[in-house]
């Protein structure tokens, strides 16, 4: 057993620290597709104090740590190194307190999204975070990897709805901000930094978020239309509308409605076939279904939308987001498949999308690739499957979507983060001068470097 382990075992006792076959499967690795890598000892912190102590003692024996929480992100974050010392998060978590007066709500950096959304729901309000692996992703990982999701169109990214935050520095310091305010202009602003840093700067273990007033009169439309200027046509069509009201806007390009209607087994939702399928949500408030049903007349008698659904009932609504969270079951039917979240500038999606369509069959006709993402955010997910993927082929297809990314202005990374997997192509969205401030700032924040080493930078 190592110096470091033994002192760490002698500090916090062997419930909060594993080693050997006694650290659980479930962190050796994340969501990213890495191979399974067993960390040297498994720290379980139980309070802020105990990962103070994991973090001060880590430090003086120069150990590097890799903050670890729901394991479901797909960049390689949490994803231990050999050598490294994996600190897990799952044992802190609780919603500590919900402001009703503030509209805000504390939790532990541990607590699953899911959990925090029912809390804000049991209070009448809501979190304005949402993403499909909400059941099992971290508050704490949320705000570490600045998550997107299914309304960043409405509430955005996890950085606006963070009010405050209490983090453990690489030498065990504590700050803390946990700050309920709108307004609060006392000096920098700390926590900012540490949203999006994916545990390179310090650890999150405590959070403060805004809550919002539960949105009324949600309705629900599934559209077709041909192609993305149509799309965009809808969008503005909506803003001007219903400003403030629109909720989701989605998109699900043909050869991804291909798939979740043929290996995916969903019915098909329209009788002819369509290049772009569109799932939009808008909180119609007092105005009432009609509204809605009138505004979808319009754009349809105007040729923006050859077809569309509304849903008629919860039933309905479900069925809807079946199409969209299909990506889900991937796993389950497709070959092995290398995914990708990136953004494009709206005025050249379509130039995105075409690329897409010529570049991957012409290098790997057996490959089925599909498009699909939060369009209105500028954001789209690409994922491309194949039998026999194997290494040269994952990074040729990396190099082949980064590619038509930097050709066209857009960035690696619209929500999921850097980690490991990214960062050789950091250069891509990030000109020199800012990458060597991002290092400036780890420089000051984790001199020794061993806070989630090699990932983002």
């Amino acid at each position: 057993m190592s110096d470091v382990t033994s002192a760490l075992l002698a500090a916090l006792g062997p419930d909060r620290v594993r080693v050997g076959s006694d650290i659980p499967v479930r962190n050796h690795a994340d969501a990213s597709g890495l191979t399974p890598t067993p960390p040297q000892a498994l720290l379980l912190p139980r309070t802020t104090d105990d990962v103070a102590a994991a973090l001060r003692i880590c430090h003086e024996h120069g150990q590097p740590v890799v903050t670890q929480g729901g394991m479901t992100g797909l960049a390689g974050g949490a994803h231990p190194q050999t050598g490294e010392i994996a600190l897990s998060l799952e044992r802190m978590t609780g919603v500590e307190e919900i402001d009703e007066a503030s509209g805000t709500l504390t939790a532990l950096a541990g607590t699953p999204l899911a959990v925090i959304q029912k809390a804000a729901e049991e209070a009448g309000l809501m979190c304005g975070i949402d993403l499909g692996a909400r059941g099992s992703c971290t508050i704490g990982g949320n705000i570490a990897t600045n998550a997107g999701g299914n309304q960043v169109l409405r509430y955005g990214m996890a950085r606006r709805n963070v009010l405050g935050l209490e983090v453990v520095l690489a030498d065990g310091r504590v700050v803390r901000s946990l700050n309920k305010m709108l307004k609060n202009n006392a000096g920098y602003d700390w926590t900012q930094l540490f949203i999006g840093s994916e545990g390179t700067l310090g650890v999150v273990t405590r959070v403060v978020l805004g809550l919002h007033p539960r949105p009324q009169g949600i309705q629900t439309a599934l559209c077709a239309v041909n192609g993305f200027p149509a799309a965009l046509k809808v969008l503005r069509a909506l803003e001007r509308r219903f400003p403030g009201r629109l909720l989701v806007f989605e998109g699900m390009w043909r050869e991804f409605m291909d798939v979740a209607t043929g290996p995916g087994g969903l019915a098909r939702p329209f009788a002819a076939d369509h290049d772009l399928c569109l799932l939009i949500e808008v909180a119609m408030g007092e105005d009432g279904p009609d509204a809605f049903a009138g505004f979808l007349s319009e754009v349809y008698e105007s040729g923006a939308v050859e077809d569309a659904l509304v849903a008629q009932s919860e039933a309905d609504r479900a069925k809807f987001w079946a199409y969209r969270e299909s990506p889900y079951e991937y796993g389950r039917y497709l070959p092995k498949l290398i995914g990708f979240d990136v953004s494009i500038p709206l005025a050249r999606m379509p130039e995105a999308i075409e690329a897409l369509r010529q570049r991957i069959p012409e290098r790997w006709p057996d490959a089925v690739h599909v498009a699909f993402g939060h369009i209105a955010d500028s954001n789209i997910h690409v994922t491309v499957a194949r039998q026999g993927m194997d290494a040269a082929t994952y990074r040729s297809i990396e190099g082949v979507v980064y590619d038509i990314v930097a050709e066209l202005g857009g960035s690696i990374s619209a929500e999921h983060g850097i980690g490991r997997n990214k960062r050789p192509y950091l250069h891509i969205s990030r000109t020199e001068p800012e990458l060597a401030l991002m290092a400036t700032i780890k420089q000051a924040l984790d001199p020794r470097g061993l806070l989630n080493p090699g990932r983002v930078l």
